[in-house]
Order: C-alpha cells, then structure tokens, then sequence
C-alpha cells in the first residue's frame, strides 16, 4: 500500500464515527433507491398499455437498447431471471438441454424455472479460475443425436461473471464454435455495462461489441444501472416475439410499464459512466483489506470483491459481525461486497474501518 493511501485510511479511522447509525449495504448492487429525479422521471412518463403494444415509454427503452446493441428487436421484462427464462423457453422446447457455467445465473440462482417450467436439461460445466467455459468441454458436452440424450440447443455465457469480466476475443471465438456444434448462444448480460466500463472507451460501443455475436442478450436495470425494476431481452424480431408469448404465459405483461421503463432510460442516460466510480470504491475497499490476519481478500472484480475467513471465522459468523458494526454482506461459502450508487468514497473508507475493527475484535 503506498503511503498517500495509507494516510487516507488512517485519517478515516480517526474522523469516521464508529457509533453511525447509516448502514453501509454492500449485499448487492440490487438495493440501491431511485433519488429524485429518477423518481421525477417516473411521475411524468408518458404510459399507455404495454399489453397492446401502446406503452411510448416502453416502446423507447426497447427501441433504444435494440439500436444501441444491435439487435432488431428488444422486450422489456420485470427481473433478470424472468428474461433469462424467457430466452431459454424460446430457444429450447421440452427434452431440449443447454450448456451454462456451474456458478452462472441461468443454472444455480434462478429456481431451476426452465427445468420446472420448460421441460430444459441443464449441463452445467466448471468454470475456469477466470470464469469461463473450457471450449473443449462445452465440445464434449454436445449429446448425440441419439434418443437416450437430450438434445442440446443452446450455450449459456455470462458477462460478468461473478463480477468477472470474460474477454471478448473469448466471447466471440466461443459462439463461433457455438455455432459450429449447431448450437444458438444466449449472454446473460445482467451487468453488460459494468463490463462494457472496465474496456475503457465509449462504454455504450463497448457494450454492443461485447452483445454482439449472441443469438441473444438479457440486460438488468435494477442492479449497477439503479432503476427499481426491469430488465431487457434482445435478439431478432422472431425470437422476440416468441419470448413475447412466452412472457405472458409467465405472467409478465404489464400494463402503464411506462414509469417503470422510465427509470431505466434515465438509468442509461445517467449511470452507465458513473459504474467507474463503483469499480473504484471496489478496488479501494480490497486494497485496505489486504494483508490482514484472519482475513483473505481477493482483488476487486468491477464492482464486487471477495473475502474468505481464516482461523476458526466462517463467513456467515464474521458477516453477522460486520452487520453489528454498520456493514452488511452476503456470508455464505465465501462473503461478497458489491459496491454501487448508494455507496460513497467515505462509504468505502469507513466500511474498511468497520472490517478492520471486526478482525481486532
């Protein structure tokens, strides 16, 4: 750690109240509050029947993530697993399998919905330590065509993955060979534009060059972006429109989802540029926790970062330690910090502090 940044860190600890009562929420980037005038721009948004196609609001967000992408068509669902089912259903029918990662959200996270509702095998793979499928398993994953196996369809990626970011040079030589195996390929993009900020650039060109060689691409706005709700699948007009079924047979057709489709425009006009300063906060966080006894920290990925315990802690127990303290993660095998729009600089600093007098305790 080098001696500017030491110096911050010690000035926080002798400024920062340790009695605040503010809770520093770092369980997910999924909590964050829509301020004022995101909320402004929900009261004034033009609405009409999304059901019959008449939503303006709702017809703007899917035009512009469409074009801003480069797909021909988007839909507007309620969450991130509502669009990742909805992709699965279109592109598999019942006794159909798709590949994804053991740690991916289409697999592990989302209720098993396109076993229980679709009839759809997963094969789940083991990642690589940096998050990606070895392209020689997901070759050797492809079933026969024999009626003892299940038909495999569809690959499964994820950009970020587990905060991640899986290069593009690998993305797309992986749908290439996709589609050699005879394969469509679906992006769970849940955080795209985390990864699209951590390129460099202009994030939104980024963004499409990561979206782009995929059959099809979900993308979250309730978590890095802020918005409350809402998520966008984006693939050609025939796919869209069978998800479109799909999502009323979910129970997903909304009706004035104008303000809610709101708050994500305002998300994208607002807080694509600012995830920088989450992966920041992220880095600055896991670097004031290094080198500590009882606790191993790995680097920041974007905007998360991962700790393990050491000498008799478990993450839940020391979790439930830190949320005594003001600080709030999730604990399971390993505890994870998601930094986002409700979390300062001086957030971050005094966030170090409260692990810091965790461990001492």
């Amino acid at each position: 750690m080098d001696r500017m940044r030491r110096h911050e860190y010690e000035h926080a600890a002798q400024h920062l109240n340790p009695d605040a009562e503010r809770v520093i929420d770092l369980r997910s980037d999924t909590v964050t509050r829509p301020g004022s005038e995101m909320r402004r721009a929900m009261a004034e948004a033009e609405v009409g029947d999304d059901v019959f196609g008449d939503d303006p609001t709702v017809n703007a967000l899917q035009e512009r993530m469409a074009s801003t992408l480069g797909f021909e068509a988007a839909l507007f669902v309620t969450s991130g697993t509502q669009s990742n089912l909805c992709a699965l259903l279109s592109h598999c029918g019942r006794g159909d399998e798709y590949i994804a990662g053991m740690s991916a959200h289409t697999y592990r996270w989302e209720g098993g919905g396109a076993a229980v509702l679709g009839g759809i095998q997963p094969q789940p793979l083991v990642a690589r330590e940096d998050g990606t499928l070895d392209p020689a398993e997901i070759e050797a994953a492809v079933k026969p065509d024999d009626p003892h196996f299940a038909r495999t369809r569809l690959l499964c990626l994820e950009n970020t993955t587990e905060g991640r970011v899986v290069p593009v040079e690998y993305l797309e030589s992986t749908v290439k060979l996709a589609r050699g195996l005879g394969l469509a390929t679906h992006l769970d993009g849940a955080r795209l534009f985390n990864a699209a900020v951590a390129a460099g650039g202009d994030p939104y060109l980024e963004a499409r060059r990561i979206a782009e060689p995929f059959d099809s691409v979900s993308v979250c706005f309730s978590k890095g972006l802020g918005a409350p709700v809402g998520s966008v699948l984006l693939g050609s007009r025939e796919f869209v429109g069978q998800a479109l079924r799909w999502r009323k047979a979910l129970g997903g057709g909304l009706r004035q989802a104008g303000v809610l489709a709101a708050a994500a425009l305002y998300a994208l006009d607002h807080h694509v540029q600012r995830l920088a300063e989450d992966h920041e906060n992220a880095a600055l966080f896991a670097e004031g926790l290094q080198d500590l006894p009882g606790l191993v920290v790995g680097p920041a990925r974007t905007n998360m970062v991962y700790a393990d315990t050491v000498a008799g802690r478990t993450p839940p127990d020391f979790a439930e330690r830190l949320a005594r303290g003001g600080v709030l993660c999730s604990g399971g095998a390993r505890m994870r910090f998601v930094f986002h729009l409700g979390v300062s600089r001086t957030d971050t600093l005094e966030a170090v502090r409260i692990v810091r007098a965790a461990l001492d305790s």
